[in-house]
């Protein structure tokens, strides 16, 4: 499934337009990003949390050369499942 497909999918089960549906679905993705680009963390009870994790630096090698890189740290967006997610794809 990819965005379009959920924005129909969206605008069938709430009797909305599509444009309304993509209008909703946009400021929610615009909303989770801005606050875990903030640092805080997001929440979505039976679904999952998305979350900013830091990410140390660390050295590496240049696969084309082999030399040894330094990798600096950074800032990396995560997402945790919850336990109904991890449950309905479990199921058989």
């Amino acid at each position: 499934m990819n965005k379009a497909d959920l924005i129909e999918l969206i605008a069938n089960k709430t009797g909305t337009s599509k444009r309304q549906a993509e209008d909703c679905l946009d400021m929610a993705i615009s909303a989770i990003t801005k606050s875990v680009a903030k640092g805080e963390k997001v929440t979505l009870v039976g679904f999952g949390t998305f979350q900013r994790r830091e990410r140390k630096a660390r050295k590496g090698r240049d696969p084309r050369t082999g030399a040894e890189i330094n990798i600096p740290a950074k800032k990396v967006p995560a997402f945790s499942a919850g336990k109904q997610f991890k449950g309905t794809v479990n199921k058989k």
